[in-house]
């Protein structure tokens, strides 16, 4: 069912790296994403897949992870990404890019629960120095980084009283904790 798909698909940051992601899998995973709407149909997203430990380790420091965690850094090794979907736009296809791309990556995102893996979607990159690093032509918009691996923490929702504190944090035993507003505190009509 798809409500159990949701509440499976968190922001996961922790991994276990020794878990592989086969290309295949990327590429099943992209399909879902292709298959999705897009605004006036223009499809004009494109994806570069990475799953060699060699282009992970390229791609890892670009990235930027959990700001709320202010004492965090990010996945220390052995917890970091086995794979990773980065979206583009094709700006021969278009200049904006509307929500597509967040339609895609919620896709994918669920798509990687279904079969097990979890992942992170991540808008805070350098963009400029992962363009360098992978060589990604200009053409192409670098929009999100998708991180994707087998889960190696757990993540718990929890209802946010009006006017407590929204951003999520870590307890005494590293579970990730998530509040989440109250249906009845955002519907409005």
């Amino acid at each position: 069912m798809i409500k159990d798909l949701i509440l499976k698909n968190r922001s996961y940051r922790r991994f276990n790296e020794d878990v592989t992601i086969e290309m295949e899998t990327l590429r099943e995973l992209v399909d879902l994403a292709r298959c999705s709407a897009s605004a006036s149909n223009r499809q004009p997203l494109k994806y570069y897949l990475a799953c060699a430990p060699e282009t992970n380790a390229r791609i890892f420091p670009t990235l930027r992870w959990a700001a709320a965690l202010t004492d965090w850094s990010g996945p220390s090794e052995g917890e970091r990404p086995s794979a990773y979907i980065i979206i583009l736009g094709d700006t021969a296809i278009s200049k904006t890019f509307g929500v597509d791309h967040g339609i895609a990556a919620q896709s994918i995102m669920l798509g990687a629960v279904d079969k097990g893996l979890g992942g992170c979607m991540l808008a805070s990159v350098d963009r400029e120095e992962l363009r360098r690093l992978l060589d990604i032509p200009e053409q192409y918009e670098i929009l999100l980084v998708l991180a994707l691996g087998s889960p190696k923490e757990k993540v718990v929702l929890e209802e946010l009283e009006p006017g407590a504190d929204f951003r999520y944090w870590r307890d005494a035993d590293s579970v990730h904790h998530v509040p989440k507003r109250r249906l009845d505190d955002i519907i409005i009509g």
